[in-house]
């Protein structure tokens, strides 16, 4: 007899269903979220002819947090259901609307009992490969605070204070460098700025980490703050300099973090087996590489073929087809961090690759615009990252994009 678990998540407790192959239900309990719940759940599992040969297969709500870490830890399959694909599961039994805890987990029990070839389970990555992820997205997640609190600060200076972003306007990164941000703090208003002498700013240039070019950049500054431009009035000059470094102490530790775990995930994606096949494609660094590998895991089970792991990163598209009505459009339904990555993947690759750049052009004069070319590319460049990470190849320009020549030869 085949048994089928659902757990309906909460934050504070968790509802479980039991049921069997025939849709009978078999057990049915409320646990707390800690140890002693666990426990029960995992007792309840073993009345039911659980075991370690036969683990009966699990359908939560949430691919995250501890209790699903554990149910993975036990070695068992977790099916992680989207909550709108269980509602509209929930219709097929009731259209009158209904809905409780119970009732839900007894739709996910129901879910992996007449549909469990088409869901698919949590992948079973190793631990490296787990905390890699859990570094890269927090690094990601970083990054995207400190271009927002980044935007904020710009978009206020830009009222009163036009001046200091001139000052930086060619400098790599702006505002968000480490001497913008220090001279920013101790002079948050064009009033402070031209009061500022230049062994000042060669203090504060130092007091940055700057150790090349202290004294052209100091004299630079000193004359680019001293610059006309139009101004608030004083005390609204000032009260707008209070608000630049309240924001400044949004941007500061954006900044810091974002850095921080930059070290934290190009260490740890070192250490891991596939680094070196991954960063071996054009335009994959450390960094976008422990992004990619994150997100795809290093389950070779996952995907069954290249075409499910495109899918996935959303460089696949999809036809919608209906009478003579036919379309071919981009996915929208995918995995963002790795469209994202493959983004600043592809565009890189672009430059690093003579094949790739023949590839998107080829596509550019086919007609296809930049993000339809570069998307496409993507796809190119997972299939053969697929290939390699499968077979334990290093990228291979040659492989990956024959020359003009050797397509005509092979054609013939």
């Amino acid at each position: 007899m085949e048994v089928f678990c659902g757990i309906d998540w909460a934050e504070d407790h968790h509802d479980i269903a039991l049921m069997d192959r025939d849709g009978k239900l078999l057990a049915r309990r409320r646990i707390s979220d800690d140890a002693a719940g666990l426990a029960q759940l995992l007792g309840l599992l073993a009345e039911h002819g659980d075991s370690a040969e036969d683990p009966v297969p699990v359908a939560i709500e949430t691919p995250r947090g501890l209790l699903v870490a554990c149910l993975r830890a036990t070695g068992r399959a977790v099916y992680p259901i989207n909550p709108m694909a269980v509602a509209r599961y929930r219709d097929r039994h009731s259209v009158a609307g209904r809905k409780s805890d119970h009732g839900d987990a007894v739709v996910l029990a129901n879910i992996l009992r007449t549909d469990l070839h088409a869901h698919r389970p949590l992948p079973a990555d190793t631990e490296l490969a787990q905390a890699i992820a859990v570094l890269a997205r927090a690094q990601q997640d970083a990054v995207w605070a400190r271009t927002q609190a980044h935007n904020k600060l710009r978009s206020h200076l830009r009222e009163y204070y036009p001046g200091f972003l001139a000052a930086f306007a060619d400098a790599r990164g702006g505002i968000t460098r480490p001497e913008a941000r220090v001279i920013l703090a101790a002079a948050p208003d064009p009033a402070a700025a031209a009061k500022l002498t230049a062994a000042q700013l060669r203090a504060l240039l130092r007091k940055a980490g700057r150790s090349r070019g202290v004294d052209a950049g100091a004299t630079r500054l000193h004359g680019a703050l001293r610059a006309p431009q139009m101004r608030q009035l004083p005390l609204v000059e000032q009260a707008m300099g209070r608000q630049a470094l309240a924001l400044l102490g949004q941007l500061d530790p954006a900044c810091t973090a974002a850095a921080d775990l930059e070290q934290a995930v190009i260490e740890s994606f070192n250490q891991h087996p596939d680094a070196g096949i991954i960063t071996s494609f054009p335009g994959l660094g450390p960094l976008t590489g422990a992004r990619v590998l994150a997100e795809t895991g290093d389950d070779r089970s996952r995907f069954a073929d290249a075409k499910g792991l495109k899918a996935y990163a959303g460089a696949a598209p999809i036809t919608r087809a209906s009478g003579k009505t036919r379309a071919v459009v981009h996915r929208r339904i995918k995995n963002n961090r790795l469209a994202a990555a493959g983004y600043s993947w592809a565009f890189s690759a672009i430059s690093a690759s003579p094949g790739a750049r023949h590839h998107y052009d080829k596509r550019r004069n086919d007609g296809d615009r930049h993000a339809a070319a570069q998307r496409n590319l993507f796809g190119r460049l997972l299939g053969c990252l697929h290939h390699c990470l499968a077979t334990g190849q290093h990228y291979n320009e040659d492989t990956a994009f024959p020359s003009p020549a050797c397509r005509q030869q092979d054609a013939a």
